[in-house]
């Protein structure tokens, strides 16, 4: 940890990195090595060491985004850096022929780390985003800690898919080389082009998955419908894990059933708020959104009215245009969106384009 010469104790206690030109790697005449270094240095100061020297390789992107090119890392920050903490933390030091290796591609970061997971934890509970922990070097483990580069908590993995979902790129794939190395490859490609990106910003106010966004990214290139079957092959589980992910779409309220014990669902875009909507429905849309309508007993709890107020005001909604009246009558009654509602919800991103355009215009015109 704190050794003058850490290599007189351990022989590859560094981390060695190399940039690869082009997406393979190649021997012999067809050496494809850009640029090759080794970062060697006490553990406490070895990562901090290593992500300056790498750093300068994450190259940057020019994205559009509402018609203004922004800068963006081709890798989270967060993300290749907590894999090289892994695997500084939690390699096999008794393995004394192999070190940490940092591979990077044109298309892929490649973290190699000599050891298998110590049990209990696997490849396969990483990769389903477990929050597990378990400390090969504990001593190492706890020193880094307190130095602020991890929390032992079994967050960092599952925060690393997060962030790689949140930046629109693939998740992180874990997998064993050769039964001795764990590999971490992160990739820099985006997984939705940029219409369908652009679509589900429109979900940025709801806390959604990696998962359920490439459920509503599926069901917005097939007529902004799924099944549960699609959710099955596009999650990787059985019709129980479809139902858990569905349900918590239901209850977020971006989905809903076809009809009654329908195995069809259909995508609901978010209702946005809009300066013509009555005083106090801003905070009831919420409730229409995961419910799908509006009962006497939501207008009651959210607006803290007694049922008289409650009627009269869905009375109003309902002459307004914002909700259709139910067919049946009662308490239990189920006020429908209205007209103004959707087209406001189809109109609002249109109308953010069109104002964007014309200020572009303008800027143009100066």
């Amino acid at each position: 940890m704190f050794g003058s010469d850490p290599a007189r104790w351990h022989d590859r206690c560094g981390i060695d990195f190399v940039r690869w030109e082009g997406t393979e790697r190649k021997s012999g005449a067809k050496l494809n090595i850009a640029k090759r270094f080794r970062v060697e240095a006490p553990l406490a100061v070895l990562l901090e060491k290593a992500f300056e020297a790498i750093r300068p390789f994450i190259r940057e992107r020019q994205q559009l985004h509402d018609l203004f090119f922004i800068e963006k890392l081709e890798y989270p920050t967060f993300a290749w850096q907590e894999a090289i903490v892994n695997a500084v933390a939690h390699r096999d030091y008794s393995i004394r022929g192999l070190g940490i290796e940092v591979w990077m591609f044109d298309d892929r970061m490649e973290i190699r780390s000599p050891g298998m997971p110590p049990s209990p934890v696997t490849l396969d509970a990483l990769a389903q985003r477990q929050h597990m922990h378990c400390s090969r070097n504990p001593l190492i483990v706890r020193v880094l800690t307190a130095m602020g580069y991890m929390r032992e908590l079994g967050e960092g993995v599952p925060r690393m898919f997060d962030e790689m979902e949140r930046a629109g790129y693939y998740p992180p794939r874990f997998e064993a080389v050769g039964g001795a190395v764990v590999n971490v490859t992160l990739r820099n490609e985006p997984i939705y082009d940029r219409a369908t990106l652009e679509w589900l910003s429109k979900f940025k106010a709801v806390e959604l998955s990696g998962d359920q966004k490439r459920v509503l990214a599926h069901a917005h290139a097939h007529g902004d419908r799924f099944t549960s079957r699609d959710c099955q092959t596009l999650l990787g589980t059985d019709i129980y894990g479809a139902s858990i992910a569905i349900k918590d779409m239901i209850r977020k309220g971006v989905a809903r059933s076809a009809e009654k014990r329908s195995r069809i669902y259909l995508v609901q875009e978010p209702f946005a708020a809009h300066p013509d909507m009555p005083a106090g429905f801003v905070d009831l849309l919420p409730v229409l959104q995961r419910n799908g309508g509006l009962r006497n007993e939501d207008v009651r709890r959210m607006l803290v009215v007694n049922r008289i107020a409650a009627t009269r005001y869905l009375r109003d909604l309902t002459t307004s245009g914002w909700l259709i009246k139910p067919n049946k009558r009662g308490l239990g009654a189920l006020y429908a969106p209205g007209p103004c509602l959707l087209h406001q919800s189809q109109t609002g991103a249109n109308s953010s384009e069109t104002d964007a355009m014309g200020a572009e215009t303008d800027a143009m015109k100066r």
